[in-house]
């Protein structure tokens, strides 16, 4: 029987969320403690203390997540629950003699490799703190090195951005660091983070629930790892690229076997052999979990095709002679028996959801029709490294579509559908209004059909998004949504979204791509054709023209073609220029963060200007602001 509401229930699971949950123990192994042994192995220390940033506020606390033990509650999917208490289980561990991971301080984890005369770390975190605290664990426990080398392993900001804590400006003006990454690295750094960068920076408040508190109606962590750590990220250029699959490299005395892994999650990623140790380092390849295919915050789509090829290419290379795999996430695998089996079960969860989605799709099955019907593999029924952790299965069959057949079902309602707040007002309208389409959406949250519930709510919220009746129940039923979920992902997605419908859409951004040592480190023209997504055809005054701005400091020309519909910036000088502006990019960046204007650079003679003064202005007129937090629960 259907349980009526008086008003929406906040906070707490209902009748219909504990039977989900209760029902979804029953079919996995949840009591099975192997992946518990190996989280736990090789334990040396650990960090007690927040780790605070330069200005004083708290990068990552490592007591945040200690309510994570025992049973999970009614309001977290147990088999989420059991993975949120394996990545809370933080410090310095030992993986083989000579390799040791900081696990639990981030996002992702940071290896620390024993070479001849100092450390070679690969993957130093998402902001400086946490990096730099770890590497200070490891000196203390295992004795003062020198870090030697950096390596990026991929393109994506948890892997580089706290790089300046553990390689000092002094290191890098010296270059006696190398820093390493893929080919390609900075330009796939700079598409996410810059061109992109502010509608992912807001996206990923959903996906990582960075407005949520830690507790169990509300962060319990996001499958890939428990949260961000918060701080300013940076991006330090390569020293050094690797350029092609199978390209050895002796790093302070250690042989490193480097292959390429790119376009599979990142577009440029690499994994490598250390033959000393037997060890496969497998990036973010594959990791204890299912990866997203897209992304929730936004990227290119990933090739699950290539991705499944890929992790056959490490199995066959590396599978029969590597004693340990360990990756850029998660806890590592012993034995050569079990780094075959998770490699050929990663394989088989990327193969699957590929062939699955395009055998229904040349049947005629649309994108969410495929959804629905995708199943999941037989191992993922005991193999809890495959589960729907991070990406899912739902999602990622959605992605392979979209990849090979674009947004559209080829149904052909939905090839020009009206925008949402228009959709809305008309369905609220043919449902007989507000107050029927609540009763709608009532009945629905009354029998657990939440999803139907959430479709109904939203519609009425979008057309009348004061209506707080229907912003309260929608963040109820968003709430049941995600105390279902198993990915900790759609949880987030769902948690983030009630609290903004119940307390209003507030700036909970943690990290910034667009900070002053990113938007230096990166070449000029990559600058402007992320300012250039930004010019606004509205706002622009004038015919235009070209403006040519010179950097002296790091010998860069950039000439932007300024005219009524766009800006089109273009490397080097240009004969044609009717203006041009001479300034150091540190002071150019000052003048974007507006940390300065151009009249106090013009006065200082920090910024000269050509007789035409007047295009610059044009341009930075023409600009929108950066608007970080846009609605998206609301219209």
């Amino acid at each position: 029987m259907a349980t009526a509401y008086a008003s929406p229930p906040e906070g707490v699971a209902t009748a219909a969320t504990k039977k989900a949950n209760a029902e979804f123990a029953a079919r996995l192994p949840i009591s099975d403690q192997t992946d518990f042994d190996n989280a736990n192995k090789g334990f040396l220390a650990k960090i007690e203390n927040k780790i605070l940033n330069e200005d004083g506020s708290v990068a990552w606390d490592p007591d945040q997540f200690e309510f994570v033990k025992g049973s999970a509650p009614d309001t977290v999917n147990p088999s989420l629950w059991r993975q949120g208490k394996l990545n809370s289980i933080h410090g310095l561990f030992e993986v083989v003699p000579g390799i040791y991971q900081i696990r639990g301080y981030d996002l992702a984890q940071m290896t620390l490799i024993e070479g001849k005369s100092g450390w070679i770390v690969v993957d130093p975190l998402t902001t400086p703190a946490p990096a730099k605290a770890g590497l200070a664990l490891a000196n203390k426990v295992l004795g003062e090195r020198p870090v030697k080398a950096v390596l990026f392993t991929h393109s994506h900001g948890d892997h580089y951005g706290g790089a300046n804590g553990v390689v000092s400006e002094q290191d890098l003006a010296s270059r006696s660091v190398q820093i390493i990454a893929p080919d390609s690295f900075v330009r796939e750094s700079i598409g996410e983070s810059i061109v992109a960068g502010t509608a992912m920076n807001r996206r990923v408040q959903f996906q990582f629930g960075t407005s949520l508190p830690a507790g169990e109606t509300s962060l319990v962590g996001v499958g890939l790892g428990q949260a961000l750590s918060r701080g300013a990220i940076a991006l330090i250029p390569p020293t050094r690229s690797i350029s092609k699959d199978g390209e050895m490299l002796t790093i302070d005395g250690i042989t490193f076997e480097f292959m390429d892994a790119g376009e599979t999650e990142a577009p440029a990623e690499f994994v490598f052999y250390l033959p000393q140790f037997k060890a496969l380092h497998s990036a973010e390849v594959a990791t204890r979990t299912f990866h997203n295919v897209l992304t929730p915050r936004g990227a290119l789509v990933r090739d699950t095709l290539k991705w499944s090829k890929v992790i056959d290419t490490m199995y066959a290379r590396y599978g029969a002679k590597s004693d340990v795999l360990l990756a850029s996430h998660h806890w590592p695998t012993w034995g050569t028996d079990n780094v075959q089996a998770t490699l050929r079960n990663q394989r088989g969860l990327y193969r699957y959801v590929h062939d699955q989605t395009m055998r229904q799709a040349n049947q005629g099955a649309t994108m969410h029709e495929i959804a629905e019907n995708i199943g999941e593999p037989d191992f993922a029924k005991t193999d809890f490294g495959v589960r729907d952790y991070y990406g899912t299965l739902n999602h990622n069959s959605k992605a392979v579509y979209q990849r090979y057949f674009g947004w559209w079902d080829s149904v052909p309602a939905n090839y020009h559908q009206l925008p949402p707040t228009q959709a809305s007002i008309k369905y609220v309208a043919a449902m007989g209004g507000a107050e029927k389409a609540l009763a709608v959406g009532e009945a629905a949250f009354s029998e657990g059909d939440y999803r139907w519930a959430a479709t109904v709510f939203n519609h009425v919220v979008f057309a009348d998004a004061d209506n707080e009746t229907a912003r309260k129940w929608l963040a109820s039923t968003y709430e049941q949504l995600g105390f279902q979920a198993e990915a900790g992902t759609w949880r987030n997605i769902y948690l983030v979204g009630a609290g903004e419908l119940r307390e209003g859409n507030v700036n909970t951004a943690t990290l910034s791509s667009g900070n002053a040592k990113v938007l230096n480190s990166i070449p000029a023209v990559d600058l402007f054709d992320s300012l250039a997504t930004r010019f606004n055809p509205v706002k622009m005054q004038g015919d235009g023209g070209i403006i040519q701005f010179n950097f002296p400091e790091r010998n860069e020309v950039v000439s932007v073609d300024l005219n009524k519909s766009y800006m089109f910036p273009r490397a080097g000088a240009n004969a044609a220029a009717s203006g041009q502006v001479t300034i150091s990019r540190t002071d150019f960046t000052e003048l974007l963060t507006r940390e300065a204007t151009a009249e106090m650079l013009v006065q200082s003679g920090a910024m000269t200007l050509s007789d035409d003064t007047g295009l610059m202005a044009t341009m930075f007129n023409a600009l929108d602001p950066v608007n970080l937090q846009f609605n998206i629960v609301t219209p």
